[in-house]
C-alpha cells in the first residue's frame, strides 16, 4: 500500500454500499433496470476511486466495477470488487453473463457527450439511453454524516486562509500577489488543488480576490463577482489591480478536502472603509442572521430568497442586489458536495423544502459598478432544528 494514502479518509464500505442501495431504489421507481455511470465525479461517490472505468448498477442484482485504469489504486480505495478490463468492449459480455443486461437502461446525459452515449448504446446493444441526472442528484443532495464530516475538514482550510488573508493583505498588493499567497496557504494545509463544477464549460478557481473596480467587471460565468482575471483566454479570477485605501478586499475561497468542497467569503479592508459599503454590508449580514433563525428542516428554499429579498427592497439596493445589470444572478445560494452547484439552489422559482444533511452556500452580496463590491458568503448544513455553520471564521469585515 501507498506510504502516503491516508487511509482514514477512504469512504467506508457501508457507505458506498448505502449509496447504491439508495440509488437502485430510485432506479426501480422509475423503471431503470440498469444504470451506467461514467462521469468521475459521480464514479467517486458510488465507488470511492477515482480510478478510469465504468460502474454499472444492476436495480436487481447491484453493482458491477470495471476498471481500466489504474487496478492497483482502485483495488486499495474501493471496497467494491473489481473487474478489471482492456477495453470498454468487453462489458456486455459480462453484463450478459451477470444477467444485468436487460430492460430499459440510462446514462447521466447532462454530462456524457452525445458521442459517448451513442457508443454505450452500440456496445450495449440498446436503441435508447434514459436520463440518471435527476436520480442521481436527488441520491446525492442529503450528506452522511462522513460526508458532513469531509466538508468540515474542507471548512477547517477554508478558515486558516482567511486568518492568513489578515497578514498578507496590503495597501499597494495586486491582487495576483494576495491570490498566489492564499493558494498557497491552502495547499500547504491541506487543500486538493482544484474545485469541481458539474456540466458543459464550467470552470471554476479556488480562490477569487477582487478588488474596487474588477469586483464590477461581469462575465460569462453563473456568479455575482468574477474578476477580470489575467487574461480574457479565462476571464475570471485576480488581475493586477492594486490595493487601495477603503474600499473592500473581496476574497471568495473554496475549500476542497478529499473530494468535497466548501465555499465562503470575507471583506477586508485597509484603513477606514468608504460610506457607500457599510449599509450593504449590514444587510447582508441582517440577511444571515434572519435566515440563521428560521431556516431549518422542512422550510422551503424559496422562502428563504423572498425573505432576503425583503430585506434587500426595504433597503433599497435591490438593483445592486447579487450583481448588476446584466451580470445579475438569480440565486443566493447553492450546494456543496463532492461539486461546488449541487443541489439545493436558493432561488425565488425553484421549490424544494430543506433536508437534514442538505449542505448549502449562501452569499447576499452587492456590486456596485465602478466603485466595488461587499458581501458574506457561508456554508450552512440543515438541521432538524437549524441551520449549522460549517466554519467557525467570524463574518465581520476584518480591517488591515
Amino acid at each position: 500500500m501507498l506510504k502516503t494514502l491516508n487511509t482514514g479518509d477512504l469512504t467506508p464500505k457501508e457507505e458506498i454500499t448505502s449509496r447504491i442501495e439508495s440509488l437502485r431504489k430510485e432506479m426501480t421507481g422509475k423503471g431503470i433496470e440498469l444504470a451506467v455511470i461514467l462521469q468521475n465525479v459521480d464514479i467517486f461517490y458510488f465507488t470511492g476511486t477515482l480510478q478510469r472505468g465504468v460502474l454499472a448498477v444492476s436495480a436487481e442484482h447491484g453493482p458491477a466495477f470495471f476498471v481500466e485504469k489504474s487496478i492497483f489504486r482502485a483495488e486499495m480505495e474501493t471496497p467494491l470488487d473489481i473487474i478489471p478490463i482492456k477495453r470498454d468492449k468487453e462489458v456486455k459480455d459480462i453484463l450478459i453473463e451477470k444477467k444485468m443486461l436487460h430492460g430499459r437502461c440510462g446514462m447521466e446525459l447532462d454530462v456524457v457527450p452525445v458521442a459517448l452515449c451513442e457508443r454505450w448504446k452500440s456496445i450495449l446493444g440498446k436503441d435508447t439511453m434514459e436520463d440518471l441526472t435527476q436520480i442521481i442528484k436527488d441520491v446525492r443532495l442529503v450528506k452522511s454524516e462522513f460526508e458532513i464530516d469531509q466538508i468540515r475538514k474542507s471548512g477547517e482550510i477554508v478558515e486558516r486562509v482567511f486568518e492568513k488573508g489578515k497578514g498578507i493583505i496590503k495597501e499597494g498588493m495586486r491582487e495576483i500577489d494576495i491570490d498566489a499567497e492564499l493558494l498557497a496557504e491552502g495547499r500547504k494545509r491541506g487543500h486538493q488543488g482544484f474545485l469541481r463544477m458539474r456540466g458543459l464549460n464550467q470552470e471554476m478557481m479556488s480562490v477569487y480576490v477582487t478588488h474596487g473596480y474588477s469586483t464590477t467587471i461581469t462575465s460569462g460565468a453563473d456568479v455575482p463577482i468574477s474578476g477580470i482575471g489575467l487574461t480574457h483566454a479565462i476571464g475570471q479570477g485576480a488581475s493586477v489591480n492594486v490595493v487601495k485605501r477603503g474600499i473592500p478586499v473581496i476574497v471568495d475561497y473554496g475549500g476542497g478536502y478529499n473530494g468535497y468542497i466548501t465555499d465562503e467569503t470575507r471583506v477586508y479592508a485597509v484603513g477606514t472603509l468608504k460610506e457607500l459599503f457599510h449599509k450593504p454590508y449590514e444587510v447582508a449580514r441582517d440577511i444571515i442572521d434572519e435566515t440563521m433563525v428560521f431556516a431549518r428542516e422542512g422550510t422551503d428554499a424559496t422562502e428563504i430568497f423572498a425573505k432576503a429579498f425583503d430585506r434587500v427592497k426595504a433597503a433599497g439596493l435591490q438593483d445592486h442586489f447579487m450583481g448588476h445589470g446584466e451580470g445579475q444572478v438569480a440565486f443566493i445560494g447553492h450546494g456543496l458536495g463532492l461539486e461546488i452547484n449541487e443541489l439545493p439552489v436558493i432561488t425565488p422559482r425553484h421549490r424544494m423544502v430543506l433536508k437534514e444533511g442538505m449542505v448549502f452556500a449562501f452569499e447576499p452580496k452587492f456590486i456596485f459598478p465602478g466603485e466595488g463590491a461587499i458581501g458574506i458568503e457561508v456554508d450552512f448544513v440543515v438541521r432538524k432544528d437549524g441551520l449549522e455553520r460549517v466554519t467557525n471564521t467570524p463574518v465581520d469585515i476584518v480591517y488591515v
